[in-house]
């Protein structure tokens, strides 16, 4: 999610706003009211991106419609992904190495695909977050419901699966501990793994 709606949306639900912000999947984070850009994280994720040579690469490939401008950032290629005529993220990935761009690739709900720096994801911004920081990731709860989100719970964070999640992209989860597959959706998905995880005590799982 970008910054605005993300603003909006508490706004519009009366959330207290965060001290630090992680949007456009990891690629950018912010701080404190005046959402002061954090520099240093700018200028890692920039090693080796050319937004360019991705643009032109991806350009030929079936299947795949340049989502609305406002949904591309400087280190944010967004495109609708069609399954039955595209190729699978794995031909994608293929195609970029040939032509020796590095890049991660993200699908979310098997119809919004993103192709990021190397460098960034959720997963990566959060651990740089935590320890620029010094927070335990065994003291952050993670959520998420796509296979954008999955990088993001995989280490020691404590992680939850919201019900409103795309199974297949989140496939390999189950097998992996320390993650809570919740009976509800958005939200209420989260406070039910707070109450799992007895967050604001012992910050942990039952069995731990």
């Amino acid at each position: 999610r970008r910054i605005d709606p993300a603003m909006a949306l508490m706004k519009k639900h009366r959330i207290p706003s965060p001290d630090i912000f992680i949007t456009s999947q990891g690629t950018r984070i912010q701080y404190g009211q005046a959402l002061t850009e954090d520099a240093v994280w700018r200028d890692h994720i920039d090693y080796d991106w050319s937004a360019r040579r991705v643009r032109e690469a991806m350009s030929s490939l079936p299947g795949l419609i340049t989502q609305e401008r406002r949904e591309q950032t400087p280190f944010k290629l967004s495109y609708y992904y069609d399954e039955s005529k595209a190729p699978s993220l794995h031909d994608i990935n293929t195609l970029l190495r040939q032509q020796e761009i590095t890049a991660n690739v993200t699908l979310s709900f098997g119809q919004f695909l993103d192709v990021l720096p190397v460098r960034a994801s959720k997963g990566q911004a959060l651990r740089y977050v935590g320890q620029r920081f010094d927070i335990p990731l065994e003291q952050m709860l993670v959520a998420g419901g796509s296979g954008a989100d999955e990088d993001m719970m995989r280490g020691n964070t404590l992680a939850v699966v919201v019900e409103n999640r795309h199974h297949e992209e989140l496939s390999p989860l189950p097998d992996l501990k320390g993650i809570y597959f919740a009976s509800r959706s958005h939200a209420g998905g989260i406070i039910e793994a707070m109450d799992y995880y007895d967050f604001f005590n012992r910050c942990r799982a039952p069995d731990a």
